[in-house]
């Protein structure tokens, strides 16, 4: 090999050109370091075009291992010409071979070693590094090398030498030339891609090495090794936190060795006690880590004869509360801006901080797992009906609802529930919808469970739980936990609410929510919405005190019969719309007309329509034979949203008077309201002008009766292909269009949102898909449908408003599709719009970053 290799070996100083980008952020880290004066090794960095070089079989000429390996011994620093060899890609995220410790170390560095710091702690070093030479380098049996204590070195050397036929290397060069090309390799092997790639890394990922000498923290006086770090790792408190091990190297400990308390303890001895003049070196160095690098960090430290030696600093792995905790005090400490802090938080974080969340310290019991559709966490006893989770309810006792899958009439079971678990369903069904809106912790699409609701009984391999088991459902993971785990509280404190607060100020992009009661309204408002993007005005009408006059409704035969029935829901609609507008404020509320097939309201078990008859004082073969009359080959695809107020339009007139009505009475108490009222499951221009009719003429009768001057908006959730294509000619009847993703997904790809989830795996894990289309946006097939109907309807109306309401209008990638489309809000579940809101921030601000960026 030539010696230009020789120059990719850079010394790290305050001066050297040291990359990220060639180097990787190891070397960066050291070199900051080095600038702030700290105590660092010796380093070289070595650049990813070198260790690629290595790698395809150019090992370092000896000018290169000259300058790497340095003086053979070195007593002042109690290194004896040991060096370490440390993975350094462009992301730490990404990882890399593991660290290799004590290369150099041969039997003449054994025997100084042992004059030094004994002959136990010598022996200790030299086997750990043939171990790991062995296994790591030359890839031979970790068993033959297992041993350890005494004679252990010697029966290692021995192994080796009859495995290889050949002595262990003696030439500390060898040994790093070995050490250099299996480290290089190791990183093109197909696990490593895997591995990183799953981080985010691109395929041709480049990796760096960084070559130190080794501080022993073993010797006479007070060594040792450890690591501090300056806040809670779950908290994000402040507080020193850390480990420190006298006479102490890795995993290698002498026999004097110590583990001591970093700060003042009573469970035993401290560092700050025993060496304060180290301890107040780490603080010192710990603050000017935080300053310069910018970032919480933790600090990998050796002491050598009461001399402290800074080994590496990595960001500290943190948890979701202590990222917002640590992002929002680094910026009110004016280490960086708050823009700064925004980007720093990854927005499904925040879904943590909202709710409760198990322990990740804590022990686990798991028994199950599925899609992790609603996150947060929750013990309760398991019930397998909604009467069953009510009747738990009312006796103060927390309820975990378990079923097959829900169905509308599950809604007041999912109510008196802690969390919900299902067999069947995906991240759109009827479950996870419902459970994200309430902010209940949600599996669905359990593998492995099988629910018997006959027997109350849920079996999960060789495990039986019985109704009144207590179980844990942990919805930001997917996992089903026996018994009941500890938990973090929500973490809804200053941090948070300052978190938000600077999102609001950057984002473009506004964030309403899908708020169908009273309590989704005051949570939307909480979490500072815009307004509620979707009402969604058939769950209003499972309560029980309309669900008779619902039913009523369905069994009349005349128009004047079904008017009569809803006469009886009409003061009722009108008083949970006006109780909307008061609680908005005078914020935007979008109230989408009923939607559902009617079948959702009827019982289809035999005692259930026997009740139903007994109700109505008819007979029960009628109401068989009606219910049999109303049900569909596919509901979902039949009478149901505008064809229904087509139909029947007696339905949305009442629905138009009870918001007209709420309207006037609302604005007479507060703020000014404008409603808006969305027609859903529209596919012709048609279809609008028919219900625009009904709804003025119902607008103009409510101006008279009531004596009251309102104004209102309507507009036509997009859910169908056709919707989206003929968006132009909608659009001459519609003041706004808000793209319904998940019925649009489920109609493009002729796929059921709620048996996705049995397949979706395969699907994704082959390639079929890149992702779930109902969790994140198809920007390709739905996306250009929404591109194309955005398009058509700015051509006929340039002002029209444009927006997302479905469960993708809380997915960050999505989020980001609107942005750049230029969409005026996305609508999500209440406990969603703090991830929509940040999401929103960090992608106006990328926009920002890239508009000066561009050349003039």
């Amino acid at each position: 090999m030539t010696s230009s290799l020789a120059s990719d070996a850079v010394l790290i100083t305050p001066s050297a050109g040291i990359e990220r980008t060639q180097h990787g952020w190891r070397a960066k880290c050291l070199q900051r370091l080095v600038r702030m004066d700290l105590p660092v090794p010796r380093s070289h960095a070595i650049s990813s075009e070198c260790v690629q070089q290595i790698a395809t079989g150019h090992p370092p000429d000896e000018a290169m291992l000259a300058r790497l390996l340095g003086e053979p011994d070195n007593v002042s620093t109690g290194a004896f010409g040991l060096i370490s060899v440390r993975p350094s890609a462009v992301d730490p995220e990404w990882g890399g071979p593991g660290t290799v410790l004590n290369v150099g170390i041969n039997h003449e560095r054994h025997k100084a070693l042992s004059k030094r710091i004994g002959q136990e702690a010598a022996d200790a070093l030299y086997l750990h590094f043939v171990q790991s030479y062995a296994t790591h380098i030359a890839r031979l049996d970790p068993d033959m090398f297992a041993q350890d204590g005494k004679g252990a070195l010697a029966e290692a050397l021995r192994s080796y030498a009859d495995e290889m036929d050949e002595e262990f290397p003696q030439d500390p060069a060898v040994q790093l030339t070995e050490v250099l090309r299996s480290m290089a390799r190791a990183w093109d092997g197909p696990t490593a891609r895997l591995l990183r790639q799953a981080q985010g890394a691109p395929a041709d990922a480049p990796l760096g090495l960084v070559v130190q000498d080794m501080a022993l923290g073993m010797g006479p006086g007070f060594c040792g090794s450890g690591t501090i770090q300056f806040v809670d790792s779950v908290t994000g408190a402040p507080r020193i936190t850390g480990r420190f091990r006298g006479q102490m190297q890795g995993s290698v400990r002498a026999s004097d060795s110590e583990t001591l308390f970093l700060t003042k303890d009573d469970r035993g001895p401290a560092l700050e006690d025993a060496a304060p003049e180290v301890f107040a070196d780490l603080v010192r160095s710990g603050v000017a880590a935080r300053e310069r690098l910018r970032e919480e960090m933790q600090i990998e430290f050796v002491v050598n004869e009461g001399r402290v030696s800074i080994i590496d600093a990595v960001r500290l792995q943190r948890s979701s509360r202590a990222s917002v905790r640590i992002a929002v005090a680094l910026a009110n400490d004016g280490v960086i801006p708050p823009e700064e802090a925004v980007m720093r938080v990854e927005p499904r974080a925040l879904s943590d901080l909202l709710h409760h969340q198990v322990d990740p310290r804590a022990p686990r019991d798991l028994f199950a797992r599925g899609i992790n559709a609603s996150p947060g966490a929750a013990t309760g006893k398991i019930v397998f009906s909604a009467a069953a989770a009510q009747a738990s309810a009312a006796q103060g006792e927390p309820c975990v609802l378990v079923r097959r899958e829900t169905v509308p009439e599950d809604i007041r079971g999912m109510h008196a529930s802690v969390a919900v678990l299902t067999e069947r369903g995906g991240p759109t069904s009827h479950a996870a919808v419902i459970a994200r809106g309430l902010g209940l912790p949600c599996i669905v699409g359990a593998i492995g469970i099988s629910i018997d609701a006959r027997a109350r009984v849920l079996r999960a391999g060789h495990r039986s739980f019985r109704e009144g088991d207590e179980i844990t459902i942990d919805g930001t993971t997917g996992e089903v936990l026996a018994g009941a785990a500890e938990m973090l509280e929500p973490a809804l404190d200053d941090s948070f609410a300052q978190l938000l607060q600077w999102a609001d100020q950057f984002r473009q992009l506004d964030v309403r929510a899908n708020a169908d009661t009273p309590e989704d309204a005051r949570t939307a408002r909480m979490f500072n919405a815009q307004g509620i993007g979707l009402c969604r005005t058939e769950h209003m009408f499972f309560d029980a005190d309309r669900l008779p006059a619902m039913r009523e409704m369905i069994f009349a035969d005349k128009p004047e019969d079904r008017r009569l029935a809803l006469e009886r829901i009409l003061p009722m609609q009108r008083d949970d719309f006006a109780d909307l507008f008061q609680i908005m404020a005078g914020l935007p509320v979008t109230i989408r007309l009923f939607d559902p097939p009617l079948h959702e309201f009827l019982p289809h078990d035999r005692e259930g329509m026997r009740a139903l008859a007994e109700s109505l004082d008819m007979p029960l073969s009628d109401v068989v034979r009606r219910v049999d009359a109303l049900s569909e080959f596919n509901p979902m695809l039949g009478l149901r949203g505008v064809r229904l107020g087509i139909v029947m339009p007696e339905i949305y007139e009442m629905q138009a008077r009870a918001i007209f009505e709420a309207t006037a009475l609302a604005s007479r108490q507060g703020d000014p309201v404008v409603p808006e009222i969305m027609i859903p499951l529209v596919s012709a221009m048609r279809e609008v002008e028919l219900v625009k009719n009904r709804v003025d003429s119902v607008a103009a009768e409510v101006r008279n009766k009531m004596r009251a001057d309102f104004t209102y908006r309507l507009g036509v959730m997009v859910e169908t292909p056709r919707a989206a294509l003929r968006a132009g000619d909608i659009a001459t009847h519609a003041a706004f269009l808000s793209f319904g993703t998940n019925d649009l997904t489920q109609m493009t790809y002729g796929l059921s949102r709620d048996d996705a989830g049995r397949f979706m795996g395969a699907y994704v894990n082959q390639g079929v898909y890149e992702e779930d289309p109902f969790h994140i946006l198809d920007q390709e097939g739905v996306g250009e449908l929404l591109m194309i109907g955005a398009e058509r309807a700015r051509a006929v109306s340039p002002d029209i408003t444009l927006s997302v309401c479905g469960e993708h209008g809380g997915n960050p990638e999505s989020i980001a599709f609107c942005h750049r489309a230029g969409f005026s809000y996305v609508s999500c579940s209440p406990f969603r719009v703090p991830v929509a809101s940040l999401a929103s921030a960090q992608e106006s601000i990328r926009a920002s970053r890239a508009d000066s960026d561009a050349p003039a």
